[in-house]
């Protein structure tokens, strides 16, 4: 109420409108945030600033072909991207790996990169994804242990240098950096899922099940929490690969 009540001429008129569609996510209301956001860009319309926030929000609630859309009008509404732009191509890459479309989000991921060569975020993201994969090994693992040396005590990027070491066959490392990632992040089921598994690897099978069953106390996505009660069941030689959550990350 009190952003609506600032008048059209003042100088702040329209981030104050840009927070009235925030807090009204923030309240748990995403339809009337959209349609707020919406309705500024039928006012000014191409809007960097309102699309970007419009594709976060979908993105936040995990609407993918919408948030890809929002990004896809961002990004046409700027001539010639500039550095300050990469974290637009990032959020939309993200979208797109959501969303099934690989090739689109790792354009976005390489573009990103080309625009900020040494964003954390996106170094992780692309180098994890490669992995997961099983592709561009080396220059993955590079392109992560770059990421650590920004970010030392992030824990989500420890634990994707931790995998990186496990997909690439070296346990003991693995084991050494995916714990340290469970200490900085004890809360997260992937982290916790991951150790378990580098410790099945190395022999420490009580262990291992321990850190699956923590993994489950922390409410893992659907698919995953089905992948972690099977390896409890039948221990890791049939597991499947992992996803990352976006959570965030």
């Amino acid at each position: 109420a009190f952003y609506r009540a600032i008048a059209p001429t003042a100088s702040v008129f329209w981030s104050a409108q840009l927070r009235v569609a925030t807090n009204l996510d923030e309240l748990g209301d995403v339809e009337a945030a959209a349609q707020a956001l919406e309705g500024l860009l039928q006012t000014r319309p191409g809007w960097s600033a309102a699309l970007v926030t419009l594709g976060d929000l979908w993105r936040t609630h995990k609407h993918w072909p919408e948030a890809i859309q929002a990004y896809d009008r961002a990004i046409s509404a700027f001539p010639e991207p500039d550095r300050q732009q990469w974290a637009i191509f990032y959020s939309r890459g993200v979208a797109l790996e959501r969303n099934q479309q690989w090739a689109k989000a790792e354009a976005d991921f390489l573009k990103a990169l080309e625009l900020a060569p040494d964003e954390p975020d996106v170094l992780n993201y692309l180098g994890y994804s490669w992995i997961e994969q099983g592709i561009n090994l080396e220059q993955a693992r590079k392109m992560i242990e770059k990421a650590v040396r920004q970010r030392p005590d992030d824990g989500f990027i420890v634990d994707s240098l931790g995998w990186a070491y496990f997909r690439a066959g070296d346990f003991a490392r693995a084991v050494e950096t995916i714990e340290r990632a469970v200490e900085l992040h004890p809360e997260d089921p992937t982290i916790n899922d991951h150790f378990g598994d580098v410790l099945w690897s190395v022999g420490r099978r009580q262990e291992a099940r321990f850190q699956w069953q923590r993994a489950l106390v922390f409410n893992p996505e659907p698919d995953q929490k089905t992948e972690i009660e099977r390896k409890l069941h039948e221990g890791l030689a049939l597991s499947s690969s992992h996803n990352k959550a976006e959570a965030v990350r």
